[in-house]
């Protein structure tokens, strides 16, 4: 066990929004990259460290304590414990993505265990993808839940083909149901050269994910190549066109990826980073505690150190972009906002944050 102190004198490196600045106040430090946070109650953090550890942290006191270690992870490259979420299915049940080893690689796995708030048990596979590389690349993976069922989305495994490989789970984004079953109601259950698990495809590494519960849309924000990072709003069954389109460039020299910006038949997004920031999380914020942030949504960013912050129009356009927290030159990793509204993230640093006024 660890403990750190709370700071409770707030770091004041925010940028003004237009009804106040916002200022950050840190909860804990020495987490070793932590990935995914799940909030349990204003005691309690759950946080998955990229190494393969699942700790708990007490909210009030910054104090750590290692509860669980995942069994057969493949924490190499980008792979490792990836995101963590609470059921709202079924009492004291937690979900976990993760690199999952494979024949020298791995998979983006879903699990799901048992929490009691002191012990994680009965850890059990839910679903294992068939996205088995070589390349220990680009895994996704982020989890979100609609009424009734299960989401999370896999990267394409550094294999640009994959995108448009429906075949493969890789360059996706899942639906499933809370046991790890096929909806009934899924786009391609009556088509066979589609994985039946499929809810989009034509991505390439989509590291947020978020269902808005108010208007029941599903938002996903993706890694680009050299820019072109992209938030998208995610239709039933649609294809969003990595790699055929792309507005990146190549890492080697100033070539166009893909065919074309925008294709028919393609959905193009919401939104486009050029230059990238390296998008690590994704919520649309709803709450009454940042009344300036409700109906946006946040992004943390990892290579431009911020929180990205896009405002929407009523036709779900993105008409206006801000950046929270850029003195701080943290890698902003995951974030996570309660019920009652308040907002933490975490950073690559090993730093957990809370967001206050």
């Amino acid at each position: 066990m660890r403990l750190s102190h709370c700071i409770t004198a707030a770091l004041s490196l925010a940028v003004a929004l237009p009804s106040q600045a916002l200022q950050v106040e840190k909860i804990t430090d020495g987490l070793l990259i932590p990935w995914g946070l799940a909030y349990v109650d204003d005691n309690t953090m759950l946080v998955t460290e990229r190494e393969g550890v699942i700790k708990q942290v007490n909210l009030k006191t910054g104090e750590q304590e290692t509860l669980f270690r995942l069994p057969d992870v493949w924490a190499k490259g980008q792979g490792g414990a990836l995101d963590i979420a609470l059921s709202p299915f079924e009492q004291n049940k937690i979900y976990v993505t993760y690199s999952k080893k494979q024949q020298g690689d791995a998979v983006t796995a879903l699990a799901s265990a048992t929490y009691n708030g002191t012990q994680i048990t009965d850890w059990q596979d839910v679903f294992v993808s068939q996205s088995l590389t070589d390349t220990g690349r680009h895994f996704g993976s982020r989890i979100t839940f609609d009424s009734n069922s299960l989401y999370f989305s896999i990267g394409d495994r550094g294999e640009r083909d994959n995108g448009q490989d429906t075949q493969t789970h890789a360059g996706s984004i899942l639906r499933l149901t809370p046991g790890g079953q096929v909806p009934k109601n899924n786009p391609f259950v009556k088509n066979k050269s589609v994985l039946n698990e499929i809810w989009s495809y034509g991505h390439r590494n989509p590291q947020g994910l978020f269902y808005d519960q108010k208007t029941k849309k599903l938002w996903s924000i993706e890694h680009g190549p050299r820019g072109g990072d992209e938030i998208n709003l995610i239709k039933k069954g649609a294809n969003y066109g990595w790699p055929v389109t792309s507005h990146g460039k190549e890492y080697w020299g100033p070539i166009k990826v893909g065919e074309a910006e925008t294709k028919k038949g393609i959905e193009s997004p919401v939104k486009v980073y050029i230059p990238s920031i390296a998008p690590g999380s994704l919520v649309l914020y709803r709450g009454e505690k940042f009344p300036e942030l409700d109906g946006k949504l946040l992004s943390g960013a990892l290579k431009l150190s911020h929180i990205n912050v896009v405002t929407l129009n009523k036709k779900n356009q993105a008409v206006a972009e801000e950046r929270l927290f850029e003195d701080m030159g943290e890698r902003v990793r995951d974030i996570e906002v309660t019920p009652e509204g308040d907002i933490y993230f975490s950073t690559d640093n090993g730093n957990l944050y809370r967001i206050t006024h």
